[in-house]
């Protein structure tokens, strides 16, 4: 499957090559399943079974960290925290594209006030 060979054949969060399953980023609960783009690959993920009921124990951080998407967002237009830090824009055709982080300007400083 395209999400198995995107997602590396590991968890997106914990790296694990064990018990994988997939993943719905959001929900496909009342009524949502009919919408087309509910079971395409920027809405899925590949997790492990204790991350998956790890996404459902703590909210907060999963839709944080882009494991969980909240209505009325679309799945393709929040980034997915994947391990070892890197963030990523995830694609219908089953693709992905690392969210490489701006560079912070450096603000400089004189003591005193400019000269």
């Amino acid at each position: 499957m395209v999400v198995h060979q995107r997602d590396g054949g590991r968890c997106v969060r914990c790296d694990s090559l064990r018990d994988l399953t997939i993943h719905h980023r959001v929900n496909r609960g009342m009524g949502s399943s009919r919408e087309e783009w509910i079971n395409q690959p920027q809405n899925l993920l590949l997790v492990c079974t204790t991350c998956n009921s790890w996404f459902e124990d703590h909210p907060r951080e999963s839709y944080s960290s882009g494991w969980k998407v909240r209505r009325p967002m679309l799945p393709g237009e929040m980034t997915v925290l994947y391990p070892g830090g890197s963030e990523y824009v995830l694609y219908a055709d089953g693709t992905r594209a690392r969210v490489v982080p701006p560079r912070r300007a450096a603000v400089l400083r004189t003591e005193g006030g400019a000269r």
